[in-house]
């Protein structure tokens, strides 16, 4: 092929390379399909031209060599490997959304963009400006373990981010609670942290590694539903019947719970003072605990008041004497000995 019909295709290449870039910029972050649409396009036609002309992107230009010419086909593989690797990318960023993906799933991404242009660029430097790339890999690795040992912790925090996402052990808007007590709404998950709303309002920053060593209970799975449990205590003077009978009306009139699954009243303990009994109920959401909690104890005091159902002492108000003692504080004669008398 004569230096000629190799300098003209070359030199579409770039305009087509650079109109590319340019057009790419004027779509916008907005409109991710149209940009992916120019990506295609552009690549597809800087690649027909390479193919038609016989120039091979993945090897050194062996017909310019130095001068503008050469400069010219360098930057005309630099542009096909630069479309080539915005192409990959928005075909990525697409999948993603058409599976509804969750945005968590940056992460992935993050680290899929960071290969491909890792990639990219040594194929450029070793295909366009014939690098040998085997020396920069091994470099590269040295310089990799050098920077492992100095970000070990963040390299740490990095890789449980990874295990986590793929793992899907929660989901952004999840209700989470660690084993150390720590519960709230996951917000925000990056390759370092995790961040929690909590019920105070107010953002835990976890680390990724700390996160990952912690159990962890998700409130939202399967549903967002949430079990809760009230314990409550009757004198024992009613019968248990009727004290279950009680507590479903009170379950059956409140506004606040989920009827389905239905909730259950249990009577878990009997003695001589008090009955034991358990409401158990679900919530739409963690955040209706406490609105259902406050209006089934209302319902609780209404239902006592209209029934004549009565409340029992908390057991730690209750005080036993031994029998012997109480025999001496009530004899008549330990009342009429008088301080002298022996």
């Amino acid at each position: 092929m004569s230096g000629d019909d190799h300098y003209l295709p070359l030199a579409l290449i770039n305009i087509l390379g650079i109109a590319g870039i340019v057009v790419w910029h004027v779509q916008g972050r907005s409109r991710p399909t149209g940009r992916l649409i120019v990506q295609i396009l552009f690549f597809a036609a800087m690649s027909l031209v390479l193919y038609t002309r016989g120039i091979a992107p993945h090897q050194p230009d062996d017909v310019y060599t130095e001068g503008f010419a050469a400069l010219l086909s360098k930057s005309a593989r630099v542009l096909w490997w630069t479309h080539l690797a915005w192409t990959i990318i928005g075909l990525i960023h697409i999948y993603i959304r058409l599976n509804r993906k969750p945005r968590e799933a940056h992460l992935i991404l993050d680290m899929a963009v960071a290969v491909i242009y890792l990639g990219v660029a040594l194929s450029v430097m070793g295909f366009v400006f014939g690098m040998p790339i085997a020396t920069l890999v091994t470099t590269s690795g040295v310089v990799a373990v050098i920077l492992g040992l100095a970000l070990q912790n963040t390299l740490g925090d990095v890789f449980s981010g990874i295990a986590l996402t793929l793992g899907k052990a929660y989901a952004i808007g999840d209700w989470v609670q660690l084993s150390d007590g720590t519960a709230g709404r996951v917000t925000e998950t990056n390759w370092r942290s995790t961040n929690l709303l909590t019920g105070a309002n107010n953002i835990v920053v976890l680390p990724n590694s700390m996160l990952a060593r912690q159990g962890l209970t998700s409130l939202s799975r399967p549903d967002e539903t949430h079990q809760i449990t009230l314990g409550v205590r009757f004198a024992a003077v009613q019968r248990p019947r009727r004290i279950e009978e009680a507590m479903r009306s009170v379950l059956q009139a409140s506004n606040c719970i989920v009827k389905d699954p239905p909730p259950a009243v249990a009577l878990t303990s009997i003695d001589a003072v008090a009955i034991d009994v358990e409401l158990q109920f679900r919530v739409a959401s963690l955040a209706m605990g406490t609105s259902a909690k406050n209006e089934i104890i209302d319902l609780i005091y209404n239902h006592c008041e209209a029934g004549g159902h009565s409340l029992a002492l908390p057991t730690q108000s209750l005080v036993y004497v031994p029998a012997t003692t109480r025999g001496e504080a009530f004899s008549p004669r330990a009342k009429s000995r008088s301080p002298g008398a022996p």
